[in-house]
């Protein structure tokens, strides 16, 4: 057996975030936890913000408690389409706006008055959301030109991370195939339809590949966590939900991946994209993922309606624990569905009221408990999740024969069960810290400790975590 070595996982979510130290080896792979942290949005005068300096603060005394171990390297992931504006000086002049904001309907308005949403999708093959990168460019571009002008980039989330451990001013793949304005065929920026949106290209950093080596830590860095400087910065799977599909442990065809968490990504890998019409109107993206695979999936809003229930809960004295009412759930029947992507559920605020809401408007028994609500949005999530597959099957010609959950959604196993009762699929459940673990075998891999196919990595996943499988009772049955 080869010895492990030791590996930085920086991990962001749009509700939590968190730094793995992990360990691995040929046979093996290991990770503890060193330091998590919350994370959401901040509502400011003029709309929703990320808390920039404090997802940094804790990035750093997260990093700062890895000085015992010789770390090899470094990998950052986060969620998608967000971006910090830095100038010459590398000074973040903005703080980076939050994607649920409001303000990004009006870069909607801007991109379709100058390309239709069919010509976009053909060019760029991304799903139709209001938040998307170019969206919020062009409504930067359109109302903040002089913010824009004073920046020298433009740098997604996991990319401005790197730029501060490191000084790389570059753009990972997979998370660039995110913004709208990454050519999926050629995997560089598309340069004509940038022109087209009268963007200005120069703000987007040159594009690179996951398992690039982007420096070693910064004396800025050094200082602030004590790591070597020969610890290296990696480019990983940046987008999550790419890191994600690395672990999950399947190497076969007719295989569903769902990464669930705040969002549920719902999808199969391709070897090339899916441009046609067909995919367009059912509003599937491709998205990048790790060796050159084509994300083909559906974001579908996940847990973000049960985690802003237990939030205003809680704001209001309840002291719930979701956990707790799920277990209550088990035993409810189901009553109501709702459409879990309705453009009311894109901000936070008083979730159970919009769901209330939405059930009495659509003529539907309204939930009153907290329990009766988390049921609601369970049985909702599982409606979608059939309504996807089917998609999914006719668009890619495929059967889907299993579905893999993993992330933090993998733990709900009401969820689970009744996805394998309304499929008539078996459900494999897990890895939990998908995301973290994708993240630190492509570190590996960087490094050498580890070789292979992506199939080589999921296979060594495979082997070193437990996963729970579902079976269906009977198929279709809620």
């Amino acid at each position: 057996m080869s010895s492990p070595s030791s590996f930085a996982a920086v991990d962001l979510g749009a509700s939590s975030g968190r730094v793995i130290l992990g360990t691995v080896s040929k046979d093996s792979i290991k990770y503890d936890e060193v330091h998590r942290f919350g994370n959401g949005p901040v509502t400011r005068g003029d709309g929703l913000y990320w808390d920039i300096d404090l997802l940094k603060s804790n990035v750093m005394q997260g990093l700062s408690k890895l000085t015992q171990s010789e770390v090899v390297s470094i990998g950052v992931d986060s969620w998608a389409v967000d971006y910090g504006l830095i100038d010459s000086a590398g000074k973040l002049i903005r703080d980076p706006r939050h994607y649920r904001d409001d303000r990004n309907l009006r870069g909607v308005a801007v991109v379709e008055a100058k390309i239709s949403p069919e010509e976009l999708y053909s060019q760029v093959g991304l799903q139709f959301l209001p938040f998307n990168s170019l969206y919020q460019l062009a409504v930067d571009q359109s109302e903040q030109s002089a913010l824009l002008d004073k920046s020298e980039k433009a740098l997604l989330i996991p990319d401005l991370f790197n730029f501060w451990l490191c000084g790389a001013k570059v753009t990972e793949r997979t998370n660039a195939s995110t913004t709208g304005l990454l050519d999926p065929i050629t995997k560089q920026w598309h340069s004509g339809l940038i022109k087209t949106l009268g963007l200005q290209g120069r703000l987007l950093g040159e594009v690179v590949s996951e398992g690039s080596i982007l420096g070693g830590v910064n004396q800025e860095t050094n200082a602030v966590s004590g790591l070597k400087t020969s610890t290296r910065v990696v480019a990983v799977g940046s987008h999550d939900t790419a890191s994600a599909f690395v672990a999950v442990p399947s190497t076969k065809r007719g295989s569903l991946f769902i990464s669930s968490g705040t969002w549920s990504l719902l999808g199969v890998e391709l070897d090339e994209p899916l441009l046609n019409e067909a995919a367009q109107k059912a509003n599937f993206t491709n998205e990048g993922g790790v060796d050159g695979r084509i994300r083909f999936l559906k974001n579908v809003t996940g847990l973000w309606l049960l985690q802003e229930s237990v939030r205003e809960w809680r704001a209001n004295g309840k002291k719930h624990q979701l956990a707790e009412l799920i277990t209550q759930a088990v035993n409810l029947p189901r009553r109501s569905v709702i459409d879990v992507n309705h453009e009311r559920f894109v901000a936070p605020g008083n979730m159970p009221k919009k769901i209330q809401g939405l059930c009495r408007e659509t003529g539907q028994w309204v939930p009153e408990s907290e329990a009766e609500i988390v049921r609601t949005v369970i049985d909702s999530l599982v409606e979608k999740y059939v309504s996807v597959i089917e998609e999914l099957e006719t668009l890619t010609k495929t059967k889907i024969e299993r579905i893999h959950i993993v992330g933090g959604g993998s733990q709900n196993d009401l969820l689970n069960q009744l996805t394998a009762n309304a499929t008539g699929l078996e459900v494999l459940a897990g890895p939990v810290e998908a995301t973290a673990i994708g993240n630190l075998v492509v570190q590996a891999r960087t490094s050498g400790v580890i070789s292979g196919t992506l199939e080589g990595l999921r296979s060594l996943i495979a082997r070193n975590f437990k996963i729970k499988s579902f079976q269906p009772t009977s198929k279709g049955e809620k």
